[in-house]
Parts: structure tokens; sequence; C-alpha cells
């Protein structure tokens, strides 16, 4: 407990000090890996000069065999340590990488509606897949760099001085070149970076856009325009992905050369200690070691040059989600909650900064009344029915019983209230899945209920039939009839019904409706619809209009309200023409 405490998901170093372990294993491994690769050109030296040797008839071939086999056996000790070290870097990079992800995802779908959609569909999937890549991938390579570059960087320096330290000094003034470029290029790297993120969010969002309106635009003959505008996003992406990407390619390289330009140095110098006239007396087996050791040491400095702009770029990611990275309470167990009344005192909704959608509603609701909610297309119902579960906030006063719901916790809220909206929503799943969700009851019955039982018996797999994504192998009215279904399965104490018989006929529709006054005779349900041929039937209707909301029964708001009179009436007619 104390663990997850301490653990601040918001802070890089806590995700370091939660893998402690194979960060050990990691520095056990990579000590042993790179000090070992000191060894290298000690030996690469001590066989050029028994070759030497050998060549001049003072040496044996014998010798010459046994320093191979040690170099052979050193070699392998150390390529076992990197193989460690390597694999438990990639196991850290991939737990930091899972547990990223699970904060970030709980973060986001525990904002509201309004968030997310402020937020962007497109942008939300950049920062939880490749933002959160992209900032472990920097997070891996420092790990990985910290021992392949710093600990091996100061082994072979420390072994260059130990040779001659005047020239090492020398020829190592050229790779701090490389680190201050890389330092300088900071902000042109982070900037490309950043808008290279933005252009990803883009594109996403049009390629999702493409995928899910594709019939629609194909309909009404809007393909071209569509892909014209997918074509100036993915223009937009890929320009901005040559400029973040530019960098990456042309740096290294540069990095590279300004560290190796000490090897002229070396040679200059070098050629001088052989021959005795130099800063010290060298014979050709130490000028290859520490020829060798240097040219180690300029590849280990670029890399540590190309590092600085592998963290840059993990820092741009690192700054779009670390609003997002705040470690999410263990959800709540959903309480049982008993029937109780729902009454609203001068309730009304209005968006930031605009008019009332509706407001000064008063209403009373008993367990087992049926509410209907209706009004002409965009006065606000369905708003009405999400400020029910308080994905909006609202003024006045609303109440379950006698607490109001802005002060229910979110399980509470899940507890009190059920919801079914516009789309189905259904998982690519059996049609039994999607609708107990895990439960251990029949869902024959919950078919029955909404006049599908027969049409999925006719089914080859009957209730193991897969619906396929979103339910696109299921008509219209199946979808929202099984969406239905699984609603009813999960009854709660107020149910949030959003237009649920719109893809049904009259018929099918009467006899849904009355088998939902059976299923919720317990329950208080909210039906949204403009379909008003049922109202009838209803306990109180609220008609919203002209930023009111006006509640009473069927028959006292014909009498009062012309509107609604108006409404009624034209359907009324239009279902006796049809007759």
């Amino acid at each position: 407990m104390n663990k997850k405490k301490d653990f601040q998901a918001n802070r890089v170093l806590s995700y370091f000090k939660a893998e402690w372990v194979t960060l050990a294993a990691v520095t056990v491994s990579g000590l042993i890996y790179n000090i070992g690769l000191l060894a290298a050109p000690w030996f690469e030296g001590r066989m050029a000069g028994r070759l030497v040797d050998i060549l001049g008839g003072s040496g044996t071939f014998t010798s010459m065999l046994r320093l191979a086999v040690c170099y052979a056996a050193v070699t392998a000790l150390v390529q076992g340590a990197r193989y460690i070290k390597r694999f438990c870097v990639r196991r850290f990079a991939n737990d930091v990488n899972r547990r990223m992800k699970r904060i970030l995802y709980g973060s986001l779908i525990r904002k509201s509606r309004a968030e997310l959609e402020g937020e962007g569909v497109g942008s939300a999937m950049t920062k939880a897949i490749q933002d959160v890549d992209d900032c472990v991938e920097g997070m891996r390579k420092f790990t990985t760099e910290v021992f392949d570059t710093g600990v091996a960087l100061f082994a072979y320096a420390v072994m260059l001085l130990s040779y001659d330290w005047r020239l090492a000094l020398l020829s190592m003034l050229f790779p701090p070149l490389s680190f201050l470029i890389a330092e300088k290029m900071k902000t042109v790297v982070q900037r490309t970076g950043a808008a290279f993120k933005e252009a990803s969010a883009h594109l996403n969002a049009a390629t999702l856009d493409r995928a899910e309106n594709a019939v629609t635009y194909r309909v009404f003959g809007c393909e071209n325009e569509r892909q014209s505008a997918y074509e100036k996003e993915l223009s937009g992406y890929e320009s901005a992905a040559v400029k973040a990407n530019i960098w990456s390619a042309v740096l290294p390289p540069l990095y590279r050369i300004i560290s190796m330009a000490g090897t002229l140095l070396i040679i200059f110098f070098g050629a001088r200690n052989i021959r005795g006239t130099g800063w010290t007396s060298w014979d050709i087996a130490v000028f290859t070691t520490f020829l060798a050791c240097f040219t180690r040491l300029a590849a280990k400095s670029s890399s540590a040059a190309k590092l600085f702009n592998a963290v840059h770029k993990a820092q741009v990611s690192w700054r779009r989600i670390k609003p997002l990275m705040h470690q999410a309470e263990a959800d709540e167990p959903v309480p049982a909650l008993s029937a109780a009344a729902l009454t609203a005192t001068h309730a009304g909704f209005a968006y930031p900064g605009g008019s009332n959608i509706f407001a000064d509603m008063s209403l009373s609701a008993q367990p087992g009344q049926i509410i209907g909610i209706t009004g002409p297309v965009a006065c606000g119902k369905s708003t009405l029915g999400r400020m029910l579960l308080c994905e909006y906030p609202y003024q006045g006063s609303l109440k379950f019983g006698d607490r109001e719901l802005s002060s229910l916790r979110p399980a509470e809220l899940v507890g009190m209230a059920g919801y079914l909206g516009h789309d189905p929503e259904l998982f690519n799943d059996s049609i039994e899945n999607n609708i107990l969700l895990g439960d251990d009851r029949d869902a024959n019955a919950y078919l029955r209920a909404v006049c599908l039982d027969q049409e999925v018996a006719a089914m080859e797999d009957g209730l193991q039939t897969r619906v396929g994504s979103g339910g696109v192998r299921l008509s219209g009215g199946q979808a929202q009839r099984l969406a239905l279904a699984r609603t009813l399965c999960h009854r709660k104490p107020v149910m949030i019904l959003d237009d649920p018989f719109s893809a049904l006929d009259k018929q099918t529709e009467a006899q849904v409706f009355a088998h939902l006054k059976e299923l919720c005779r317990d329950s208080i349900v909210l039906l949204i619809s403009h379909r008003l041929y049922l109202f009838p039937q209803m306990d109180q209707v609220i008609f919203v209009d002209h930023g009111q909301a006006l509640v009473s029964t069927h028959a006292q708001l014909l009498q009062s309200n012309a509107e609604y009179a108006r409404l009624f009436h034209e359907q009324e007619g239009g279902a006796s023409n049809e007759k």
C-alpha cells in the first residue's frame, strides 16, 4: 500500500523507482558489459604486438593462440552481459509502457462527455498511443545509454589518460562539441516534434471520420470532397513527419564526424610517440590500443549526442500527456440503491456563455412512473437526459430521495441511473454477452421483453451469434432492441431511455412498451421520444420548447399547450390516414 501511495503518476522519476528490481539487473549487467568492453582494445593491442613479434621471429604462435582464446572467452562473457542488460531494459520499457497507458486510459474514461468532445478523438488517440510510446522510448534510450555511453565513456577516458594524458586531453576536445551542438538543436527538435504530434492527431481524426461516415459520403456524392480534405491532412502529416525526422537522420552522422576528428591528432602525435620523439614512448601495440580505445569513445560520445535529441522528443510527448497522468482511484463497488423519488426544483441547464436550453423545471416522479420527454427537434431533450446523469452541470436542484445528484459519488450515480442513448453501442461479441455483460442470468427473458427472441432463435448461432463491431451484422431495429434488452437486464432505480423505439414499427413498439412497464414497475423511467402516440399512457410528460420544460400530464398539455397539441394531433392524424 505504501508503494502505491508513494507512486506519483505525473512524475517520471516514479516510473524508474517502481521498476527498481529490473533496473538493478540492468545496473549489474551494464557494469559488467561496459567495463568488459575495455578488454577489446587491450587484447587487440596485445595481439597486434604479438603479431609483430612473430613476424620478427621473437614470438610464438602458441602465445598468440592463448591470447585469442582468452579474447574469445572475455568477449563471450561481455556479450552475455550485454544480452541480459538489453533484455532487462526492454522489460523495463514494456512495464513502464503498460503502466503509463493504464493510467492514461483510466484518466480518459473518467473524463466527462464535454471534456472528451473538447479533447478530440484524434488527439486522444495520439496521446494514448503514440505519445506514450515516444515517451517510453526516450526513457528506454536514457536507461540504455547511462551504461552504454556514460560508464563506457568514463572507462575509455581513464584508459586513454593512463597511456598518454596530454594526447588524451587533446583528442578528447572534439566529442564535447557534438554534445554542445545537440543541446543547441533542442529547440528545433522539440518544435518540429510538437508540430508532428498535432498533425498526427488531425490525421487520426480525419481517418476515423472517413471510416465512420464512408457510407454517408458515398450516398450524398461527397467522396471526392472528403478525399481532397483527407489528402490535405495527409500532406500536412507527411510534411510534419519529414521536418521532425530529418534532424534524426542528419544530425547523428554530423555528431560522429565531429567526435572522430581527434583520430587525426592521434595518428600525428601517436606516430611521434612510436618514433620516440613525442610526449611518451610507445610501441605498435600501445598505439593500436590507444587508437581503438579512442575510436570506441568517439562512437559512444556521438551516441550520447543522439540521445539528447531522443530525450528532447520524449519531453514533447511527456508535456502532452502529463495533465492526464494522475492515478485514478480504484473503482468503487456499485452500491445497490433502493427505489426513491426523483425531484427537480427550478432545475435548468445552459452551456457556458450561452442562453438557457431550458429553465425552471419542477418535477416529482415516484417509482413505477413513466415520464415522457418530448419537444421539437433540437430543443434539448437529450441534454435533459444527460443532465440527470450529471454529465453536464445543472441549475437549481435535482434530488434522488433526499440527496442532491451533484453530491453523489460516481459509483452511486452508476448505481442510481441506467442510460440508453441514441447509438446502441454494442460490443463485437455474442448477443448473449452483449446483454448479460458477465452476469449469470437468462438472456432469453430480456430478448422476449424486446420482441427479439424469435429473430435470435432463427439465427444460425442463436444467442452466440456475434453482432460485429457496433452491431454491424444486425438491422437498425435489432441493434436498438438488443441495446434495450441490455439496459433492462441491468435495471436501476432511474432509467433514462433516449428514443429507444425510433427504429421500430408501431405494433412492436406497443408490445415492447407494455413489457417495459412490467419490468420497470419499481423504477422511474424517463422516456425521451419524438413519437407521441404512446404518451397518453405516460404518468407525466415533460415538454421542452423555447427554453422551458413544462411538466404536466398528457391530457392537461393537450388543453394548455397549443404546440404540444399540434404535434400530437399531426401524428395521430398520420396514424389514422395510414389505417
